[in-house]
């Protein structure tokens, strides 16, 4: 995701913000997933 940052603030610290939603956004994919698979067992072998 591209963001121009070039008019923001000065004391922002814009590279590590980038990092943080990165990594949001990655163990978001992750538990989704994770969700996935489990309730497709549940109904696999519960029902």
């Amino acid at each position: 995701m591209g963001v121009n940052t070039s008019g923001g603030h000065p004391a922002m610290d814009y590279a590590e913000h980038n990092r943080t939603y990165a990594n949001f956004l990655g163990w978001a994919k992750v538990i989704i997933v994770f969700l996935v698979v489990l309730l497709s067992g549940m109904a696999f072998f519960l029902v």
